[in-house]
């Protein structure tokens, strides 16, 4: 559909009677529609296979195809274009079952006033937007949320990566043959591994608690040195945060043999 055709509803009318369609083409000639017209349902049916068409208004008594039939038609050309009977004659079963049928939306009596007719047919031609609209944002929403689902998939992926690897993390701390405990930014144990477990028995540690509480003041404190038990090992003390977004510090129990202790 070209922009023009966007900006300008496209209106089809089908009468036999070629004095009802120039009636019809004079007064809706200065309402901004692009009018087409047709002198039967045969060529109704050729103008909706070439042209995109908003509403479509026919006469229901016309000779070779009645005009529920020839809308009938035009539904399964054009599903969306808005249905319209313009009529003279009150064939009320045949415009019921029409209308239960959804093939027409409305039935308008001939002779029609004018200001009515106006008004009905801006009324489809809204309608018609609102579907349009409707499926444009039906299709927007769509592609968000496959966009959505792709975005998750990846952020899912990123996850469980980092978990594994937080986990392999883990899992190498805790077969190291020294004491390692982390204490974040609030003061509490976030981590300690086995050797640290195993050296600092006697003080019973478990994540979440307060290192103030549960930790020896010589272990939290600047001593270079700390016994434990029987057995003395030189501290290392190193502030977080300096490669990462991590706040808090690292405390590591070594052999006295091993590196000097860092300063806090």
């Amino acid at each position: 559909m070209s922009e023009t055709s966007i900006h300008q509803p496209a209106l089809l009318l089908v009468d036999d009677e070629q004095n009802i369609l120039s009636a019809l083409r004079r007064l809706l000639r200065g309402e901004g529609y692009r009018i087409f017209t047709a002198n039967s349902g045969a060529e109704g049916i050729e103008v909706l296979k070439t042209e995109s068409i908003d509403v479509v208004m026919s006469d229901q008594r016309m000779p070779g195809m009645s005009g529920v039939d020839f809308l009938r038609q035009a539904k399964d050309i054009q599903p969306d274009c808005v249905r319209i009977v313009l009529s003279g004659y009150t064939e009320l079963q045949a415009v019921t079952s029409a209308i239960n049928d959804g093939a027409i939306y409305k039935f308008l009596c001939k002779p029609w006033d004018d200001g009515h007719l106006k008004a009905n047919i801006a009324e489809a031609v809204e309608r018609r937007r609102m579907v349009e609209e409707n499926r444009r944002l039906t299709q927007e929403l769509r592609a968000k949320n496959a966009q959505l689902q792709v975005l998750l998939a990846e952020r899912s992926g990123q996850v469980q990566i980092r978990s594994e690897a937080l986990g392999v993390f883990h899992e190498v701390l805790d077969a190291l043959p020294v004491g390692v405990l982390g204490i974040d930014s609030e003061g509490l144990i976030a981590f300690c591994n086995g050797m640290a477990m195993k050296l600092l028995d006697s003080h019973a540690i478990e994540l979440g608690q307060s290192a103030d509480t549960v930790l020896p003041a010589e272990l939290l404190g600047s001593a270079p040195y700390f016994q434990a038990g029987t057995t003395r090992l030189r501290v290392s003390r190193t502030p977080l945060g300096q490669h990462s977004t991590s706040r808090g510090r690292l405390i590591a129990l070594l052999p006295p043999d091993s590196l000097p202790a860092a300063e806090d």
